[in-house]
């Protein structure tokens, strides 16, 4: 799912899908992937495999520096994060910023998993887990309300799953 500045097209989640996709407690099979660029999905590919595409569509210009925002359900699986490390390499003009608000597991902490993260990361993208503050953030930004006024509402272990998931994710990024 994508929005971003006024001229752009915006598909926003209803409320549920962004707390059965999102909420860090739950392991929902599916990767939403929100983002929001900072200047001017089909089922068989993956949400970051899209967003590239969708990148490289808007025909940016190499002499201006674009940074994109990107908010996750899930993690990069090792394929994902190889790929937006290469696009990153070949496209010096874009930076991606990520948080995901929980890490992949599939491929149950394999090698090929954590190098991905690990060269995704020496290719510039800042990548984090998602805390309250960037929980709330995507709900305000990317959720259709059903009542004006609606507020993001935490659920009760949310704080301690985004820093288990973070001491992870550092764990990882560091070689461990």
């Amino acid at each position: 799912m994508d929005a971003g500045a006024e001229a752009w097209d915006r598909h926003l989640l209803d409320e549920d899908t962004f707390t059965e996709n999102f909420r860090n407690d739950d392991w929902p099979s599916r990767t939403y992937l929100c983002y929001k660029p900072a200047q001017g999905p089909e089922p068989s590919r993956h949400a970051e495999c899209y967003l590239l595409e969708q990148i490289q569509s808007w025909n940016l210009d190499p002499k201006l520096h674009y940074g994109v925002t990107c908010f996750l359900s899930w993690s990069p699986c090792a394929k994902c994060a190889q790929k937006m490390a290469r696009f990153l390499q070949e496209n010096s003009h874009v930076s991606l910023k990520l948080f995901a608000s929980r890490l992949y597991t599939r491929e149950r902490w394999d090698e090929d998993y954590k190098e991905g993260l690990r060269t995704l990361k020496r290719a510039g993208a800042s990548i984090a887990i998602m805390t309250y503050r960037e929980f709330e953030h995507c709900w305000k930004t990317f959720v259709l309300h059903d009542q004006e006024g609606s507020c993001f509402q935490p659920w009760p272990f949310l704080h301690k799953e985004s820093q288990k998931f973070s001491e992870k994710l550092q764990a990882i990024l560091q070689g461990a």
